[in-house]
């Protein structure tokens, strides 16, 4: 590289001293003093020399700057064939890594052939099962479309229940319809377990209970299904705070407990037969009274100071069902007191029966007694005498008549021997302290 600046810089003084040699003109063509050549061309020596002190310090500026770029870029090259030895053998590990992976991607594929149909089939059942859902899903809204409309019609249908419950007879109705179903799926009979708005005369005046109870012994229990619940249908309305929520429910309790005042003022007790001094307001839902307890907790308690007795359809159709095997237990008592009449009834007959069949084995005795001497007779008197008379035919003998020698069977019941005794039968026999004794098979045959 100095070489070649120094024949650079060679060069350049050679081009300058020849263009200032060419530019001096010759001495002998022009008469110029030789000395006045000189000086000229020590001058344009000193010239050239100073612009090439400055060339060369131009040069080995830019030389600095050269070696500078050439240490840089030998710098730069070893880094270069680092990076390059570098992705070279990156380049080479990746070939490797991707020759095993092929390797392996190959045994593995080998291997998953299996899954691979499996995954076809299940991709298969996949599409089968998408459109199933599809139009699953299509039915699935068809039928929230109906539900919709089921719930739109039952919340309209709601509402103008709801409407309706506010009006006092369609209550009554309502809680009469109630309790007549609660009485029938007890098992009650309608006019003969209870009967529906009769008439009674109260200390109160006239008054018509919804229901009364028939219980065995002529007792009675009056059943009265009018109950408010106005506020308590307000209460669960949707667009109400729960401040006026909860205030619909004290209303609710104030409404119960004057029903209650009401109720307990008809005094219905006192116009049946034989009644507890307790009448029983059903309330045709759980949710009307719990909400009512909810709000005013004292008043089951008040209920009862006043007789009346606040029932559900749960707890009432259990004291029903407890008055339905009531009355299975009283017409059992009855059918058995039936059945204790009747026998006394047939005992008295058998006696009566018993008298009859002692005269008809007296008489059979006398029967018996009358043949055999009817027999004794024949053979005895009369058939010697007709076997002496002439001609008889001795082949054609009269045959021998038999007697009776069995006896009639005495009857040795003591019913039967006492009538025997007495010849009269007996006017009364206790049917629960006699037992009529029957005589078996070997009795009968000895």
């Amino acid at each position: 590289m100095e070489t070649l600046l120094m024949l650079a810089v060679g060069l350049a003084l050679g081009l300058v001293l020849g263009w200032l040699l060419g530019r001096t003109p010759r001495a002998g063509q022009a008469g110029v003093d030789p000395r006045v050549l000189e000086m000229q061309h020590s001058a344009a020596l000193a010239q050239v020399r100073h612009e090439a002190a400055i060339e060369r310090a131009e040069v080995e500026q830019h030389l600095a700057a050269a070696r500078a770029s050439v240490e840089g870029l030998r710098e730069q090259l070893v880094l270069a064939q680092d990076q390059h030895r570098q992705t070279v053998e990156a380049h080479r590990q990746e070939t490797r890594q991707r020759e095993a992976a092929a390797q392996t991607e190959s045994k593995v594929l080998e291997k998953l052939a299996p899954v691979a149909a499996q995954l076809k089939d299940m991709q298969l059942k996949v599409l089968d099962l998408e459109k199933q859902r599809s139009q699953q899903h299509g039915d699935l809204a068809a039928q929230i479309r109906a539900t919709r409309q089921s719930a739109e019609q039952s919340k309209m249908a709601a509402e103008t229940l709801s409407a309706a419950l506010r009006n006092n007879s369609v209550r009554g109705a309502y809680g009469e319809l109630q309790l007549k179903t609660l009485v029938e799926s007890a098992g009650l009979l309608n006019r003969i377990d209870y009967s529906v708005q009769e008439s009674i005369s109260a200390d109160s005046g006239a008054r018509r209970p919804d229901m009364v109870i028939k219980l065995p012994g002529r007792k009675q229990v009056a059943i009265d299904s009018k109950v408010p619940f106005s506020a308590f249908i307000d209460s669960f309305r949707e667009d109400i705070s729960d401040t006026e929520r909860k205030s619909l429910q004290t209303q609710h309790a104030k409404q119960v407990r004057g029903h209650v005042d009401a109720l307990a003022g008809k005094e219905y007790w006192t116009g049946l037969p034989v009644s507890p001094e307790y009448t029983i307001a059903f309330i045709p839902s759980e949710a009307i009274l719990n909400t009512a307890l909810d709000a005013d907790p004292t008043l089951l308690e008040y209920a009862f100071s006043r007789g009346i007795v606040l029932a559900t359809p749960v707890n009432l159709w259990a004291t029903l069902k407890t008055v339905a095997l009531t009355w299975k237990q009283e017409d059992l008592a009855e059918n058995a007191q039936e059945l204790v009449d009747l026998g006394r009834e047939l005992y008295k007959r058998l006696g009566k029966l018993s008298e009859h069949v002692s005269k008809l084995g007296r008489s059979i005795e006398t029967t018996v007694r009358s043949y055999n001497d009817f027999a004794g007779s024949l053979e005895g008197r009369v058939l010697v005498t007709a076997r002496k008379l002439d001609g008889i035919d001795e082949a054609r003998l009269l045959g021998e008549v038999k007697q009776i020698e069995g006896d009639t069977r005495r009857l040795t019941a003591s019913e039967f021997t006492a009538l025997e005794e007495t010849g009269i039968a007996r006017p009364e026999i206790d049917f629960e302290q006699v037992g009529l004794p029957i005589a078996d098979d070997d009795e009968r045959t000895a």
